[in-house]
């Protein structure tokens, strides 16, 4: 009879025993109740607020609508968007120019940026207007011709600017400023390295501007330059006070001869609302296009949330 004897060699030799885990196991994700809660709150909120604007009087809905799509309206809203439009185009263009003149390598160029910026963030954008509106009273001339000397042409400022081309001219001078920084700090916030390794590659100095430099700089343009077409297209509201038939000039008009203050105040919020959203959607589309170098996928769409939203709430439902 012989016996056989299990050596140390022979247990290391021998595998551990594993134990399967049940195949039938529920996977349980993790709860956030606080979440929930927060949801409650913010629907409970939003339900005595709406229900506020139905059933209180104060808000006189009637004359609201009866408002909101008038000819009058339409007319001062496409004012507001003309102001809007040229003090963008205007105002981003010349501050491309102040800001390439803030990245020079000449000493004055930089002075004359910098004083420009300086000057323009520190004027409220309510006294340039005014200024630019009664320059006729500073200024009744304005010639052409050699400094101290001759001149070859003379003419009046009382036919120089009407009220809209004031509020152009200001709104763009003053957004230029603002557009200047902004343009600014796109540009430098790409890294110097990618410009030197360009140039050693022997790309030319536009096209690595053009091509490397604007797409990965528009990233950081993008949002800051959304905020301040927004902030100018709320902020045209101040040309009220040159008496350009604007959207709230011609709201301000409206409840004078009325007196219904809050449905008309509520016409051109509504508006500014709408347009703002617009905006907005505009915004999310260019950035998610300038986003195609940097992510390995673009960020989804407003549309594609919803629907992959649904289908994991059919997916949940189906379980």
């Amino acid at each position: 009879m012989s016996t056989t004897s299990v050596t140390p060699a022979t247990q290391a030799a021998e595998p551990p025993e594993t134990t399967v885990p049940d195949a039938d196991l529920p996977v349980v994700g993790r709860r956030h109740p606080w979440r929930w809660f927060g949801v409650g709150v913010v629907l409970v909120l939003l339900a005595m607020f709406v229900h506020g604007l139905v059933t209180n009087p104060g808000w006189d809905w009637p004359t609201f609508f009866q408002f909101f799509t008038t000819r009058t309206i339409f007319s001062a809203l496409w004012v507001t968007v003309q102001l809007t439009v040229y003090g963008t185009v205007l105002g981003f263009a010349l501050g491309a120019v102040i800001a390439t003149m803030r990245l020079s390598g000449s000493p004055f160029l930089q002075v004359v940026a910098w004083g420009y910026i300086w000057a323009f963030r520190s004027i409220p954008l309510i006294v340039q207007l005014l200024f630019w509106f009664n320059i006729a009273y500073l200024y009744q001339e304005l010639s052409l011709g050699i400094p101290f000397g001759p001149e070859f042409v003379r003419f009046s400022t009382n036919n120089l600017f009407g009220p809209l081309g004031a509020a152009v001219l200001g709104l763009a001078l003053h957004q230029a400023a603002y557009a200047a920084e902004i343009i600014r700090g796109g540009i430098i916030s790409v890294d110097a390295g990618q410009v030197e390794a360009a140039a050693a590659l022997g790309i030319p100095r536009s096209r690595q501007f053009f091509r490397i430099v604007l797409p990965q700089a528009m990233r950081s343009i993008l949002p800051n330059g959304a905020n301040e077409v927004i902030s100018l297209f709320k902020g045209t509201s101040i040309v009220s006070v040159m008496a350009i038939p604007e959207l709230f000039y011609q709201v301000q008009v409206i409840y004078g001869r009325n007196s219904r203050v809050v449905p008309l105040l509520m016409v051109a919020t509504v508006w500014y609302i709408v347009l703002t959203t617009l905006l907005s959607i505009v915004q999310f589309y260019v950035e998610r296009h300038f986003a195609r170098g940097t992510a390995r996928e673009l960020p989804p769409t407003p549309v594609q949330r919803v629907r992959r939203t649904w289908r994991e709430l059919k997916a949940r439902a189906a379980r």
